[in-house]
């Protein structure tokens, strides 16, 4: 039917003189189909996850699964906006977005909501927004543009040294929240940047040394949570009966129980005795695998690697098909982004990595990481749609 459309030129503020037809015939199906699928599985498990503890507490057992639905609508918009806009309308206005997620990181700190001993998120109404889930789509895309006008193919010292500049900044507002998890994402996610754009091996050890350093700074300075260092004491002792570290390691064992205990087909949707249970808190947005584990098993698990698997699969051919040094440093940002985030997730339920809170892309509940995520894929496509220009 695409051919039928008239031949519209877009806006020039779109900064693309292509019309609607050549732009839009040009979309990754495989790429939307996967995150669409993973959309659909996530919000079928926000519902099971919640659906008997609300019911429990009298309230409406829909009521987080709306608002998942809603989230995801506008995730849905914001990504057909980047599409249409266009990466390189985008890259034109790197400072200005980084400076006002700067700027937002910084006024969190001071006016933001209370939550677990950290200020993420400001409430606004019925929903809050976390700045440090835009400041990840934007610092890769600051940095990409930076490294890809490199005179070489790889990049010097200087270029690197001012790359871990403008990564410094971000990483240490999200410390000072603290969200460690966070953190460590935006820092995956530029590292990706880094060794496409052909940094040298001790550059990246550097900035993980710097990042272990600034997270150890926090840490002495008493600015991160004890909460939040014990986790890591959790991971290293998860058969533990301390005290002090039950509310981690039960979660934690519970969660492995959850996937161990649906077999190979799983125990069936909405007929988990754990997830049912309310045994593992914040199931739906920080352990939603251990959900989908226990109600469809060991082959439920495979379908949603797999659906991650060819986002990423699709991410790879992208930045191989990608026009401009730009395009491929940005895809492979996201890319590795996606990748860090999606282990950490998956293995902090199995028990192999420590409790974070990231969340599980395109599945845990949640508004603010669906749009970012939803943003990251918007830029994917956009370099993919055009491609050929």
């Amino acid at each position: 039917m695409l051919q039928f459309l008239p031949k519209v030129k877009l806006p020039k503020w779109m900064g693309t003189s292509y019309d609607v037809v050549s732009i839009w015939k040009n979309v990754d199906i495989a790429l939307i189909v996967a995150v669409f699928l993973q959309s659909v599985i996530g919000a079928l498990t926000v519902y099971s996850a919640t659906r008997q503890r609300l019911i429990n507490q009298g309230f409406d057992q829909y009521f987080y699964v709306q608002r998942q639905v809603l989230f995801l609508i506008i995730a849905a918009v914001a990504t057909v906006v980047v599409m249409a806009v266009g990466h390189d309308w985008i890259r034109e206005r790197a400072i200005i977005w980084y400076i006002s997620a700067s700027i937002l990181l910084i006024y969190v700190l001071v006016g933001g909501s209370v939550r677990r001993g950290a200020r993420l998120s400001f409430d606004l109404g019925p929903i809050s927004v976390q700045p440090a889930e835009l400041m990840k789509v934007v610092v890769l895309i600051l940095i990409a543009a930076y490294t890809a006008d490199a005179a070489y193919e790889k990049i010097d010292y200087r270029q690197f040294s001012v790359s871990l500049m403008l990564l410094g900044l971000p990483v240490l507002l999200i410390l000072f929240q603290p969200d460690l998890g966070s953190a460590t994402v935006v820092v995956s996610g530029v590292v990706g940047v880094l060794i496409m754009a052909g940094a040298k091996k001790r550059y990246i050890a550097m900035i993980t040394v710097l990042t272990i350093f600034s997270a150890a700074l926090v840490t002495v300075a008493g600015v991160v949570d004890r909460y939040q260092l014990r986790r890591f004491d959790a991971f290293l002792n998860q058969d533990s009966n301390e005290k002090d570290l039950q509310q981690i390691v039960l979660q934690v064992r519970f969660a492995k129980r959850a996937v161990s205990s649906g077999g190979f087909f799983g125990k069936g949707y909405l007929q988990g005795p754990l997830t049912n249970g309310a045994y593992i808190p914040v199931q739906f947005s920080d352990f939603p695998f251990s959900a989908i584990g226990e109600q469809f098993g060991m082959l439920g698990g495979f379908v949603v690697i797999g659906l991650f698997a060819i986002v990423l699969w699709r991410l790879w051919v992208i930045s191989r098909l990608a026009r401009t040094r730009f395009d491929q440093l940005l895809v492979a940002g996201i890319f590795s982004l996606l990748l860090f985030q999606i282990f950490q997730n998956i293995g902090m339920t199995m028990g192999l990595t420590p409790v974070s809170g990231l969340p599980l892309p395109f599945i845990s509940y949640g508004g603010s990481h669906l749009v970012s995520s939803a943003l990251l894929v918007g830029l994917a496509q956009s370099i993919y749609m055009r491609r050929l220009r």
